[in-house]
């Protein structure tokens, strides 16, 4: 890997950030492996049996435990008290290796003292217990080459050589294997140390690059602003008094009737003539038509170029609808909305423009070197047919352009009757909705989330569905409903507390947790993590047992302000869950800015079976795995999908293939049953 060589900052800062980036890899990992050292040692020590007045066994135990509690309280204290601070990292990696130095000399003494009084159960158990443990320190150790070698060869080395020493053939074959093995490990432990050094080096890198273009571009702008500056002064001297008041004027009355960018009526100007034109055609019984435009594809132009490509898009565009009508026929309405007025337009013409108006932007536009290419939608109302005033016009006309968007991006619409009901039928689902909470309409569903080892119910996620008047509706139409009319905060605040309330009353043999998604503007709601403390001090239930699941695309809100509340989320003990992971906004940057414990695949990579999704599914695994998090995989709906991601690592599974969603009470039946 050569472009961390090409870093232009000093070797000693490099090096200096090298060893931070490592030491913090080291103790954030640490108290998983803290949990698994003692607990294998316990379970070595106290799964055995012991001769009655041998107490050596207890006392290694009683030690490791002291250096465990030891080892617990320092990473407890780096991650309170130093973390994401400029600590002194060399004392705390010092810290860090002492600690592990002692517990590797432990585990070293337990084969030394007890080998010979082991019986070939306990023999084995400590290999594979060893054998496992070197294997996940060869990972999580990785950024410290030395702390590798040292730990593994305290896990493998002793036993192995107490092994190769014993007179019976079959042990002697297990300690080839066991230093076998610990070659072995040493190799992956190097290549891992490798992956994490080059990674480092390249993040750093990166960072420094990122930091030198914004320092340039914002000298750049300071150049450009004084010269922007020293340019106006200049005409400002130059300019002669009563050409500046003449022109002021005249910018006025630009201002109150044109668009600065285009040049174009804008909504005032474009209404008063408007209203001109409709005068004249009542007057003459004529007919006029009304053309809503919104420009498809520019919002992305907006966020992946900028604004300044933006408006030089719309100021191509508005010059391209010129020619198919005149300049005062023409508005920009806002953003990327425009209006045209057609007078004595029927409906045939109004589409024949229409369409030769879409034919005019679908043309590809060059601007600054960037060839951009956009499509329009168009909504036609006509008068006296659809309107008889100059509001309802573009009322309508803008209502037909959004239902033809939402059926047909990049195609022409024009107001009817049946459009008109359609809207009436959705404004009286918005009524419906609003007080269906109220009308004991919703209620929450839960879908089984199984272990895929095991296949036994872990979790279930609560899903929410609405009776209206009998007829079901679907969550497809009614839950991006409820997001456009402001409804969501609420009706989430519902189903999290429906949930949690179904989840306390429940009582399984093995425990089953609680999944409920949270949407955006309820995450950002000021007083979403008051709610959630309520929640759960009201139904009793355990934090650990609730997981909250949120799509990435929160952080295309505020990024600062998803952040902080998931934090708080964590520190009341409840879980997260990324929902749809990969579809969107994914980037190993907001992954280590959301303390997440579950990733969900998306649905769609399931149940597609071509190398890119299976690509796609193995990268998520290594992500999770790096960050410490499980994966669930919905969508499961054939045995065949089951072996592919368990053959994958997945943790659990979600789908049809094991149940639909169910109430509650189906639920308990279906568990019982099941």
């Amino acid at each position: 890997m050569n472009s961390p060589d090409k870093t232009p900052i000093n070797d000693g800062v490099k090096s200096a950030w090298v060893r931070r980036a490592s030491t913090d890899l080291l103790l954030n990992n640490a108290f998983s492996s803290l949990f698994m050292t003692f607990a294998c040692y316990t379970a070595l020590v106290f799964g055995f049996e012991t001769d009655a007045g041998d107490n050596t066994k207890r006392v290694l135990w009683i030690v490791m435990t002291i250096v465990v509690l030891l080892r617990f309280t320092d990473v407890l204290y780096w991650r309170v008290k130093l973390k994401n601070t400029e600590y002194n990292f060399n004392a705390a990696i010092t810290r860090f290796s002492m600690g592990l130095y002692v517990t590797g000399v432990i585990w070293a003494l337990y084969p030394l003292l007890l080998y010979a009084k082991m019986t070939t159960a306990e023999l084995a158990a400590t290999m594979v217990i060893l054998a496992a443990m070197s294997g996940g320190a060869a990972s999580v150790l990785a950024p410290r080459k030395s702390l590798v070698i040292f730990y593994v060869s305290s896990l493998l080395l002793p036993i192995s050589s107490c092994a190769l020493l014993d007179n019976e053939t079959t042990f002697v074959v297990l300690g080839l294997l066991g230093v076998f093995f610990w070659v072995n490990i040493l190799i992956v432990a190097f290549g891992n140390h490798r992956f994490y050094s080059d990674t480092l080096l390249l993040r750093e890198h990166s960072n420094y690059l990122v930091a030198q273009m914004r320092k340039e571009r914002q000298e750049l702008a300071d150049v450009n602003e004084i010269l922007r500056q020293t340019n106006a002064r200049l005409d400002d001297a130059n300019a002669n008094l009563e050409h500046q008041v003449e022109t002021r004027t005249a910018d006025i009355v630009h201002l109150s009737n044109r668009d600065s960018l285009t040049s174009l009526l804008n909504r005032n100007g474009f209404l008063k003539h408007l209203n001109d034109l409709l005068n004249a055609a009542q007057s003459s019984s004529t007919n006029l038509a009304l053309l809503f435009i919104d420009l498809d594809g520019f919002k992305q132009v907006n966020d992946s170029l900028g604004h300044k490509i933006g408006d030089l898009v719309l100021s191509e565009i508005a010059s391209r609808l010129t020619h198919y009508c005149e300049t005062d026929h023409l508005a920009r309405w806002g953003g990327d909305e425009f209006v045209a007025v057609l007078p004595y337009a029927t409906v045939d013409t109004a589409k024949a423009v229409a369409n030769a108006i879409r034919g005019g932007v679908k043309v590809p536009i060059v601007a600054a070197e960037n060839q951009v290419t956009l499509d329009a939608t168009i909504g036609i109302a006509v008068y006296p047919h659809h309107g008889n005033d100059a509001l309802s016009l573009i009322q309508q006309a803008d209502l037909t352009m959004y239902d033809q968007k939402r059926k047909v991006r990049g195609s022409v619409g024009v107001f009817d009757e049946e459009l008109h009901e359609k809207i009436k039928i959705e404004q009286q689902m918005h009524e419906d909705l609003r007080h269906a909470i109220g009308n004991g309409e919703l209620c929450v569903y839960y879908q089984p989330i199984l272990c895929a080892v095991d296949k036994k119910v872990t979790s279930v996620e609560a899903l929410l569905r609405w009776d209206r008047n009998g007829t079901r509706v679907s969550p497809v139409i009614f839950i991006p409903l409820a997001e456009r009319i402001g409804l969501m905060p609420e009706i989430g605040t519902w189903v999290l507390n429906r949930a949690c309330i179904d989840a306390s009353q429940w009582s399984f043999p093995q425990p089953v947790s609680l999944s409920v998604n949270v949407s955006i503007n309820q995450l950002l709601g000021g007083d979403f993590i008051h709610s959630l403390k309520q929640v759960l001090d009201s139904t009793k239930l355990t934090p650990s047992s609730l997981s909250l699941e949120i799509t990435e695309s929160v952080f295309a809100k505020n990024e600062t302000v998803v952040a902080n509340q998931l934090q708080a989320i964590k520190q009341l003990g409840v879980k997260i869950s990324i929902d749809d992971f990969g579809t969107g906004y994914s980037s190993l940057h907001r992954l280590q800015s959301m303390p997440c414990d579950f990733i969900k695949i998306d649905r769609s990579f399931v149940q597609n079976t071509d190398e890119g999704s299976g690509t796609i599914v193995r990268a998520t695994m290594l992500i999770a795995q790096e960050f410490g998090c499980k994966t669930i995989a919905e969508g499961i709906e054939t045995h065949e999908q089951v072996e592919r991601l368990t053959g994958l690592g997945v943790d659990y599974l979600q789908g049809f293939l094991y149940s639909k969603p169910m109430c509650a009470n189906d639920f308990i039946t279906w568990y019982n049953e099941n």
